[in-house]
């Protein structure tokens, strides 16, 4: 059974994303035992069998690839007697494959813009075995019968039925059912949303085993306008017994389960909230820097957030360039270093905006291969440049500043006043050791540990200031979210004296926000504890920009994991592109 449910969680969790048909998903298998103890090698045998000649071949999913780990067993001696520590027969389960369309994917996120309902697809049908569940082992308990795949067409047809809806943009959230049961799956949905749910079961129902037991199934969000025909393709898959209406949204902020007019459960978003992330948090709190963890668990449970909510100031649709096939593409240099990783997604938004996108490495300009002089642009990449252990940055500017040829071939480029550079992540580390090379960036600060004493990697919003980057031209006062990736982005400045200086230079481009759009230092927001939310500089003369956020990793709207559904193919932030070629003209 553990071996057909992690097919089956494989599948069920893949399903949210446009795949197309069954046979398009392949699986790895990682298989791991301890043969060598009496009774696991048939127990494997069993299992390999279960999935990779009966289960599989039904659903018509193949495991071209896969690995195994036979030696799941320790045995020593306490004194005379022997002890052994076997693992239990495992099977963990991959599933990939090429996603058709990754803007229909679907999340948990429960949408509030219209009359909606939930339905529950339950491929236990109505079994609802807590065997092994998180229930049962909270209790001490393993129980006596677990769930399991019992039917691979009722799979099939979940899987078929999932995917068409998808396609045809009726379903508004999903969410597998699985670790935690219906519970579970409800109350993140309603965390996801930020929005309060009311769940109603039938009144012959054992509440318990429904609300906890793990069966394979999902929980779809769908407007009331479209209930009759969602229910109906669910029906032509089979799967009518499977499905059934069991909440809707409220406008209170609680999680509520109703069954037979009596309330079993009814508590607030924020409790609930507290508890679901208690672990988490005291985790952080030993981990992470105590402060930091606090100011996260304390937003977390703000029921006035907002969420992400991204302000735009100028035309999505409109370009500021108006680019023709015959239009001749200037050149800009996609700089990088060992240790680079982000070149690819630099090079693919510079084009998109018009540019011919070279890649340059750092030998290829120490060599003399390559000279800056042929270029109008320069783009440090971001990455960890010899895995930072020279510090953020530093040895990449260092084998800039420290040998003779590099370091005139770049005070020549940045002199030159027909060119542009930009710095992201350990680009903009980089570029901020080369102040002495660069014209007009004193005020530029120092980049070091985030304050949170961890690398971060989220989404989060920046607010474009007012300030003469070329790069940022016509874009002030739009609220964007953005990714950052980094573990050294904290801006140090040598005084309190020098940090308010840069504050008020008018050469800070870009600050961290918080959801009502206020510069802030409040962590995860903040996420490195940036004074006054610094994020972006530029030089006194506009032409050299840079920034601790990735824009090049969102500059489509799809790369982004959440954005409004009005923003089309471009995200803001190709706005950013578009202006180097303006400028460059």
């Amino acid at each position: 059974a553990s071996a057909r449910l992690a097919v089956g969680e494989a599948l069920t969790n893949l399903a949210a994303a446009q795949v197309g048909p069954l046979t398009e998903v392949n699986l790895s298998a990682n298989w791991m035992a301890a043969p060598s103890v009496p009774g696991d090698a048939a127990d494997l045998y069993e299992a390999v069998k279960a999935v990779g000649m009966e289960l599989c071949p039904e659903l018509g999913v193949t495991i071209p690839v896969g690995k195994d780990s036979m030696s799941m067993s320790t045995v020593w001696k306490d004194g005379e007697e022997e002890k052994r520590v076997t693992a239990p027969i495992s099977l963990i389960i991959s599933a990939f494959a090429r996603c058709e369309d990754i803007r229909l994917s679907l999340t948990p996120q429960l949408i509030q813009d219209s009359d909606t309902c939930l339905i529950l697809i339950d491929l236990g049908r109505g079994k609802n075995r807590l065997g092994s569940s998180i229930l049962a082992q909270t209790l001490s308990q393993m129980g006596q019968e677990t769930p399991d795949v019992d039917s691979a067409a009722d799979l099939n047809g979940f899987w078929n039925a999932i995917q068409q809806l998808g396609k045809e943009q009726k379903l508004l959230a999903y969410h597998d059912r699985s670790d935690g049961g219906l519970l579970a799956t409800a109350v993140e949905m309603a965390f996801a949303g930020n929005v309060g749910l009311d769940i109603e079961l039938p009144a012959d129902t054992d509440s318990f085993a429904a609300l906890f037991a793990e069966e394979l199934g999902a929980l779809i969000q769908v407007r009331d306008s479209d209930q009759a025909a969602v229910l109906q393709t669910l029906r032509s898959h089979g799967l009518e017994p499977c499905s059934s209406i069991v909440g809707s949204l409220n406008d209170s902020h609680v999680f509520r389960v109703m069954q037979g007019g009596e309330a079993l459960l009814e508590e607030g978003l924020s409790e609930l909230r507290a508890i679901w992330s208690d672990v988490t948090f005291r985790m952080q709190l030993l981990r992470d820097n105590p402060q930091s963890a606090a100011s996260e668990h304390q937003i977390r449970q703000d029921l006035s957030n907002p969420g992400i909510s991204p302000k735009v100031t100028f035309d999505l649709q409109s370009s500021t360039f108006n680019l023709q096939p015959s239009t001749a593409k200037p050149r800009v240099a996609i700089l990088r270093e060992q240790g680079v990783n982000g070149e690819i997604e630099m090079a693919a938004a510079f084009y998109r905006a018009g540019f011919e996108a070279i890649d340059v490495h750092m030998t290829d300009i120490l060599s003399g291969r390559v000279s800056l002089a042929d270029f109008r642009g320069l783009a440090a990449c971001g990455g960890f440049s010899y895995g930072d252990v020279l510090g953020a940055g530093e040895g990449w500017a260092k084998s800039i500043l420290f040998n003779e040829k590099a370091r005139e071939e770049f005070k020549a480029f940045f002199e030159r006043e027909d060119t542009f550079s930009l710095g992201v992540c350990n680009g903009c580390q980089m570029l901020s050791n080369l102040r002495e090379l660069i014209p007009g960036t004193q005020h530029w600060p120092h980049f070091v540990q985030n304050r949170s004493e961890r690398y971060e990697g989220r989404l989060v919003s920046v607010k474009i200031e007012k300030s003469p980057s070329v790069l940022f031209a016509g874009m002030a006062g739009s609220v964007i979210p953005i990714a950052v990736a980094h573990g050294e982005g904290r801006a140090e400045y040598k005084s309190q004296e020098a940090a308010e200086s840069a504050n008020a230079s008018g050469l800070v481009s870009a600050r961290f926000v918080d959801n009502n759009h206020e510069t802030t230092e409040a962590y995860p927001l903040n996420p490195n504890g940036s004074p006054h939310g610094i994020t972006s500089l530029t030089s006194q003369d506009g032409r050299t920009t840079i920034l601790m956020p990735h824009p090049e990793r969102v500059f489509r709207t799809a790369q982004l994991s959440w954005a409004p559904k009005d923003w089309g193919e471009d995200s803001p932030w190709m706005r950013m592109f578009r202006n180097a070629r303006t400028w460059v003209g």
